[in-house]
């Protein structure tokens, strides 16, 4: 049988720039693959018709004519085989979902990009694609050989049973294979949360937190699977809306904006909603999204809704969003107790009562180690001199801005060993901060 491994797999770029070209070219030039360039869409997709066998194209987003999310729908119908990627710029969020949505984008990626993390997604990318192929292939084998076993009835157990090994072994490349892409769903969604906590000065790590301890309510209240997913994404996601927002209003809290500012403000839970109704599986987070706002007595935004008209992932969100901004105030020991008792004042008026008593023992769980503590004294150390078992004090960030380890954790050799080695490909402009108990 031959394979697509006989050959040298095709790579197509299409950027109408062509210093990106370049620069992709010379990157991609140390792999053992056969790069393509095209400077428009249209010209990329003659070179599709001319070439059909290419393993894999990474397409800019914003080109003049026909974008990159209109040339990814029309290349996934010529060569549906290709594994597709979409290069574009961090501000471009509703562009990247497009082109992930209508072209059958296997991922984004960012400019600038790391030259690391492009060449690892571009070689699973192609390896997607073979084992594509050679599922084909061998799916023509099997039709080849079943024909053939009419003849030799005699052998027939024999090849049955080697076929079906095969095919189980090949089943289960593709189960974990799916797992992976559901990874880089989920990673995709981290990724967009990143990008906006980037962008809001202050709101590092809340969208997570607010993920983390969302979560952790809804799997104490019982609901199923599919709901905790949602009601997950939407949380990363909650503030998506305010990439519409201007930089001088974004860092402003709400009591403290003008009445024409507020207007503008309470505009983004509808933004954020529309921005990702266009993705057929998160439109259920994309109504959590659009009511997180919502008042338990109808005084909210952008509907009004009151008590149990509001979902209960949305009131989940609601209170825990208000808990985490509000903790963020305090620089004491007992600023989760503070913000405890505030979010208790406004219950029946602006959260659901009943919610209350299941956030109180996941919140001291989540914010252990992550607040002031009076008995421990806050040090800067270098990767090298991290142990097992410090906590960390800050969130840690790569030189680029990548969270690599959030407040709270208790390092482990795993994270230690990461960190190093993440250090020598992306430098952070600190030392990691930790906590030590005072002797």
């Amino acid at each position: 049988m031959a394979t697509t491994t006989n050959t040298r797999d095709k790579v197509l770029v299409v950027d109408d720039e062509r210093n990106i070209l370049s620069s992709l070219k010379r990157l991609l030039i140390t792999e053992d693959y056969d790069v393509l360039l095209a400077d428009s869409g249209e010209k990329a997709l003659q070179v599709l018709k001319d070439n059909p066998d290419i393993a894999l194209i990474i397409s800019d987003q914003r080109m003049p004519g026909m974008s990159g999310a209109e040339f990814l729908e029309m290349a996934r119908k010529l060569s549906p085989d290709t594994i597709r990627m979409v290069l574009t710029g961090y501000a471009d969020v509703g562009a990247a979902i497009a082109a992930i949505n209508r072209g059958g984008a296997y991922r984004y990626l960012t400019k600038p990009w790391n030259d690391n993390e492009l060449l690892y997604a571009v070689r699973e990318g192609v390896r997607q694609y073979r084992l594509i192929r050679e599922n084909k292939q061998l799916q023509e084998v099997i039709k080849q050989k079943n024909q053939e076993l009419k003849h030799w009835n005699s052998q027939l157990e024999y090849y049955v049973q080697q076929q079906t090994i095969e095919i189980q072994n090949k089943n289960k490349e593709l189960e974990n294979l799916n797992k992976r892409l559901r990874n880089n769903f989920k990673n995709t969604i981290f990724s967009f949360s990143t990008l906006l906590e980037m962008r809001e000065k202050g709101s590092k790590s809340h969208s997570r937190n607010v993920a983390d301890l969302s979560v952790k309510i809804a799997k104490t209240l019982g609901l199923n699977s599919k709901d905790i997913e949602d009601i997950m994404v939407a949380a990363l996601l909650h503030d998506i809306g305010k990439i519409a927002i201007p930089d001088l209003l974004i860092e402003k809290r709400p009591e403290e904006m003008s009445p024409d500012e507020f207007e503008i403000y309470r505009q983004h839970s509808v933004r954020g909603q529309s921005a990702i109704d266009m993705i057929e599986d998160l439109r259920n987070a994309g109504l959590l999204i659009r009511h997180h706002h919502e008042n338990y007595d109808g005084t909210g935004f952008p509907d009004g809704l009151k008590g149990e008209q509001i979902p209960l992932g949305a009131r989940i969100i609601g209170i825990v969003d208000f808990l985490d901004r509000e903790i963020s105030k305090y620089n004491a020991d007992n600023a989760l107790e503070l913000a405890l008792t505030e979010v208790k004042k406004r219950l029946g008026r602006d959260f659901d009562p009943s919610l209350f008593k299941y956030i109180t023992t996941p919140a001291e769980q989540l914010y252990a180690g992550r607040l002031p503590r009076s008995d421990y004294v806050e040090l800067e150390l270098s990767p090298m001199k991290l142990t097992q078992g410090m906590i960390v004090s800050r969130d840690f960030h790569s030189g680029t801005g990548l969270l690599l380890l959030k407040k709270g954790t208790v390092l482990k050799t795993t994270h230690i060993e990461a960190i190093k080695r993440y250090c020598r490909i992306d430098p952070s402009r600190s030392g990691v901060f930790v906590w030590m108990k005072r002797r």
